[in-house]
């Protein structure tokens, strides 16, 4: 076992070559080499001292990914993924050699895209004019003022803004979903009401956002649509075997 031991950041196919000039986590930053005998190799460097979710480390660690990423498929772990030392990251590679080079030649020069729908924060004018609820309930407002009438109507302005929102992420879904290799759909996230991540070839993925920009312009009334990526896929990769050491993340 190393002092710290040995962080892992991706399993690439082996005799790929690292990115010049990249490093990894730590400070000063960790020296990035290769560990495995096989097929397939990890990225790995030394783990620093006391681990944490710091930003230069969380930026560095999908740094080495995107980097990695420019020259062939990638199998990413999250953050935090530590091994006592290279001998039992190399026997884990070997135990899953097969099931490791069935993924990287799924993703291939594939690419992550994330994009989400919030509820259009400046478009009362258009649910007031859409929304027969909303209106009605506005009415009310006027005609009697009171605490509990401008409750329900603030209830029913934020419903119809989700639902909305939703609405355009699942009309945009399916304008989405034939540009892309495959769709995984996120986690939930407050405030959100649409939240789905796509692989895509990457020479594809400038034409992908510019796909999801004209329908964030033609639908500014209904939803905010944000898209972010090329991002490492994470979403489309099942669990590599190696575990976060949960005491230092």
């Amino acid at each position: 076992m190393t002092e710290n031991g040995v962080y892992v950041y991706a399993i690439i196919p082996a005799g790929a070559a690292l990115p010049a000039g990249t490093v990894g986590v730590g400070s000063p930053p960790a020296a990035l080499r290769l560990a495995g005998e096989g097929r397939v190799t990890a990225v790995v460097s030394e783990a620093p001292p006391q681990l944490r979710a710091r930003r230069r480390d969380l930026m560095a660690h999908q740094d080495v990914l995107l980097r990695l990423s420019e020259s062939g498929p990638v199998l990413p772990m999250r953050f935090g993924v530590v091994a006592p030392d290279e001998a039992s990251v190399t026997a884990q590679l070997a135990g899953s050699e097969a099931e490791h080079l069935a993924a990287l030649r799924h993703l291939g020069r594939g690419v992550e895209l994330n994009v989400k729908a919030l509820p259009a924060q400046d478009s009362l004018a258009a649910v007031v004019a859409e929304e027969k609820n909303v209106r009605r309930l506005r009415e009310e407002v006027r005609r009697r003022p009171g605490y509990e009438a401008n409750v329900r109507l603030g209830e029913a302005v934020a419903t119809a803004l989700s639902r909305r929102a939703a609405e355009a992420g699942n009309t945009l879904l399916h304008r989405l979903t034939p540009l892309a290799r495959a769709v995984a759909p996120g986690p939930e996230v407050h405030g959100c009401a649409f939240n789905v991540s796509f692989l895509v070839d990457r020479d594809e993925s400038d034409a992908f956002r510019a796909t999801v920009r004209k329908f964030a312009d033609a639908h500014r009334d209904r939803a905010e649509i944000r898209v972010a990526g090329p991002l490492p896929c994470y979403s489309f990769v099942s669990s590599s075997g190696l575990r976060p050491t949960a005491a230092r993340v």
